[in-house]
């Protein structure tokens, strides 16, 4: 399938593993460069390694955890340089594995956890729009996934 989006930049929050990389790679199928996320480096650059070798498509690892501003900011603009422009925003970071006290019966979620869950899926995707909008505005086109 032809989507259109030959020779334009991503980036995809969760991109290590899971949902994230099957995205990553489909992108990468479409003819998109692509910047993948996550916070463990070591799965970032065997994942890049091998979307690189699959799809013969640009895969930029980058660590950051979407918690913290300054790492998405960092990160945005580390992708936006490497890659040459921003076009494409997929927020599918969540925590490693899920977890199983931010969801369910409302007596066993754990307060804590619930508030981590929702500063990563959805704080978190907040931080990476408000950070990658600049780059879409910019290049006079953009598309933000959540």
């Amino acid at each position: 399938m032809d989507l259109g989006l030959h020779d334009k930049h991503a980036i995809v929050t969760g991109g290590s593993r899971g949902i994230g990389k099957a995205i990553a790679r489909e992108l990468a199928r479409e003819g998109v460069d692509v910047a993948i996320v996550a916070r463990n480096k070591a799965d970032l650059e065997a994942t890049a390694r091998e979307l690189a070798a699959e799809t013969n498509r640009r895969i930029v690892p980058l660590a950051a955890d979407v918690t913290s501003k300054e790492q998405v900011d960092r990160m945005v603009a580390e992708a936006a340089q490497q890659l040459g422009g921003l076009h494409i925003l997929v927020n599918s970071g969540s925590a490693p594995g899920g977890s199983a006290t931010a969801t369910g019966p409302i007596e066993t979620v754990v307060d804590e956890d619930l508030i981590e869950d929702f500063n990563v899926k959805y704080v978190g995707a907040l931080r990476c729009a408000r950070a990658v909008i600049p780059f879409m505005k910019e290049a006079g086109w953009g598309r933000i996934i959540n």
